[in-house]
């Protein structure tokens, strides 16, 4: 039981911190990334959809993402919603293309960067907070079930914790590398 509530925390855990990579990976320097789009949301006839859901996303060139709708009138709503999300990119229509220009990155607009990946790793780390508060009401659930006794309960909690640790620390030396390779010129 009790290795069941570990082995379950370590494994969401470790998705927390695969998605956090791969968020990390959306947030480019200086080139063009389609995948960069991703967790930008358009409304959608009333309801908030991904834009790779109305549109299609393509790489025009190393520097230009190009964002063809699937309806003509969504043109509108698609560049709005690109140009209010936290990216500051500026779209621009082009006939039935929404070419998305990638600015190139000043010191300014690196800082800026960085701060959505700080918020990123945050978000992570908020994240493996709740997986052990999860894990650790599971086991009080066990104990109050006197499934196990207070002292396992105990070594559980102490294990989660260290769990935890390692996955923050984890959590940390991704943001460093990814704020080492932002600032690079």
């Amino acid at each position: 039981m009790i290795s069941d509530v570990k082995k379950t925390a370590e494994q969401k855990m470790t998705r927390s911190l695969e998605t956090l990579k791969t968020d990390f990976g959306k947030v480019r320097t200086g080139r063009a990334h389609t995948g960069i789009l991703d967790h930008v949301t358009v409304d959608y006839y009333g309801s908030p959809m991904p834009i790779n859901q109305v549109a299609s996303v393509t790489l025009i060139d190393s520097r230009t993402i190009g964002v063809q709708p699937f309806e003509k009138n969504m043109s509108g709503p698609i560049e709005r919603a690109i140009r209010d999300s936290d990216l500051g990119l500026n779209p621009a229509s082009q006939g039935n293309i929404i070419r998305v220009p990638m600015p190139m990155l000043t010191e300014e607009r690196r800082r800026d960067l960085i701060k959505v990946v700080r918020g990123e790793a945050e978000n992570g780390k908020v994240a493996v907070r709740n997986i052990r508060r999860d894990g650790n009401e599971q086991l009080k659930k066990l104990l109050k079930d006197k499934s196990i006794s207070e002292d396992d309960e105990r070594r559980a909690q102490d294990d989660i914790q260290k769990l935890t640790d390692r996955f923050v620390a984890e959590i940390d030396k991704a943001l460093q590398v990814k704020e080492a390779d932002l600032m690079a010129v």
